[in-house]
């Protein structure tokens, strides 16, 4: 399940029957399956403060089954059913009513959340005499509009008074959530950022699961050993990489845990789908993104001779954008000096390309490059054992920095000199190896072992003209 903005689908696909009857699949506009849905579940001479109220519960009810890709992740090839067992009544090839065309034209792209949660509601409903359920009454908002009710009023009065309509939301092609690709360890991106989250709340039912930490969209140590436990969990094949089977499982689990496609939702908040790219970075600008900026400049710069290097001070100046220039000049780029989602990528790719090509050999150069992966408790790695390294030397010279022995594992007492370190070098105190700090400790790791300069990034004999 995507974990993002809702978006109203050009089409959906309707299975005509129930979800394991053999029957057939059709896919239609999502406009054109809206007023067959309404034509079919009430009448056209209601007030009309009742039509559009149940249009808003019949459209939300919809973009629920989508949003949640609650039968696609089932391993079904479609997004709602005609059975009103499971969903809401559709007949297909069935006339519609005008009035009730005009209104969903009108309203199509709009639809009932939680205050503070970005999923569509989960509207159930019924019609309120043969059947009667927890949502709303279809007969019963008939009564509500006769007394003078808005839509709005209407609504409030059988899913409560947290409730927004979201209007003129974005029509998108929907395509699935699965990014068509494996995630591994060493890609970063929306993608993976969904899992993490995903993961992250699926943990707090099955605690096995380790907690990621934050979903910064870095496929790490961590992320791949809370991949491998699920998959462990679920019966899947152990490999720690997350194929379609493991996405859909992942979704499967987390729309489950959370009640999603239930009206007593636990909701998904604005802040669990921020994206992991936010902002252009650009001249004026400083802070922790312009450090890990100017380092991968200097890393690809030091391989690359047409980039030119970059001091890591986090200020965005008058360097760091002739840098970005030459980079973007030297992949193709429009020559901006802005650092938009294109220039980031064609950076990143270049910085892992350099890594994958360069060994991790510590007997030749103990000072390594950043490992393109974030490093947090509960991660295992040749990574972790060097930083240990370099944190128990620093201990020497900075005894308020904890010495810790070098396992290769990262624990409690790993994680307490991380954050002294960064405690006194003045990084927020995270107990998080990302790109800042990992340069960070490893550059003064390197001037007090060696004497001078030693970046990790300077590579000796290897060019690329």
């Amino acid at each position: 399940m995507p974990v993002g903005e809702p978006f109203i689908p050009r089409d959906i696909t309707v299975h005509l029957g129930r979800p394991d009857a053999a029957a057939d699949n059709v896919t239609v506009a999502f406009p054109d399956y809206i007023k067959n849905v309404v034509s079919s579940e009430i009448y056209p001479t209601w007030p009309e403060n009742a039509i559009r109220a149940n249009i808003y519960a019949i459209i939300s009810f919809a973009l629920n089954r989508v949003y949640t890709e609650w039968y696609r992740s089932r391993g079904y090839p479609f997004d709602i059913t005609s059975s009103t067992q499971f969903d809401q009544k559709y007949i297909y090839g069935r006339e519609v009513f005008e009035n009730i065309s005009q209104l969903v034209d009108e309203l199509f792209n709009s639809y009932v959340r939680r205050q503070g949660n970005v999923e569509p509601l989960f509207t159930a409903f019924c019609n309120g005499t043969t059947v009667t359920c927890d949502g709303l009454s279809q007969w019963g908002t008939v009564s509500l509009a006769q007394q003078g009710m808005t839509p709005y009023e209407i609504l409030t009065s059988y899913y409560g008074n947290d409730i927004d309509i979201v209007t003129n939301v974005p029509v998108l092609t929907n395509t699935p959530s699965y990014p068509g690709y494996d995630l591994s360890l060493g890609l970063s991106g929306d993608p993976v950022r969904t899992i993490q989250v995903q993961l992250n709340r699926i943990s707090r039912n099955y605690p096995a699961i380790p907690k990621i930490g934050d979903a910064a969209g870095d496929f790490d140590y961590i992320t791949q050993d809370a991949v491998t436990t699920f998959q462990q969990i679920f019966g899947l094949p152990a490999t720690g990489v997350v194929n379609e089977a493991t996405w859909y499982q992942i979704s499967y689990i987390f729309t489950s845990v959370k009640n999603l496609a239930e009206l007593n939702s636990e909701g998904i908040t604005q802040q669990e789908i921020e994206q992991t790219y936010t902002e252009d970075l650009h001249i004026g600008m400083q802070g922790k993104n312009i450090r890990a900026l100017q380092y991968h400049l200097a890393v690809v710069g030091a391989y690359y001779a047409a980039i030119q290097p970059v001091e890591i001070t986090g200020y965005f100046g008058e360097q760091t954008e002739i840098s970005v220039k030459s980079l973007q000049q030297t992949f193709g780029l429009p020559v901006t000096g802005i650092v938009d989602y294109n220039t980031w990528s064609a950076l990143y790719d270049a910085y892992l390309g350099i890594l994958e090509s360069v060994p991790l050999d510590t007997t030749v150069n103990d000072v390594v490059l950043y490992p393109g992966v974030v490093l947090r408790e509960g991660t295992t790695s040749e990574y972790v054992r060097l930083m240990q390294q370099y944190l128990t030397y620093l201990h020497g010279t900075y005894p308020e920095i904890p010495a810790v022995n070098a396992t290769g594992y990262f624990g409690p007492m790993t994680k307490s000199a991380v954050m002294a370190f960064q405690e006194l070098f003045g990084y927020p105190k995270t107990g998080v190896v990302g790109v800042a700090v990992w340069n960070a400790i490893a550059s003064l790791y390197s001037d007090l072992k060696y004497g001078y300069d030693k970046q990790p990034f300077q590579a000796p004999g290897y060019i690329i003209t």
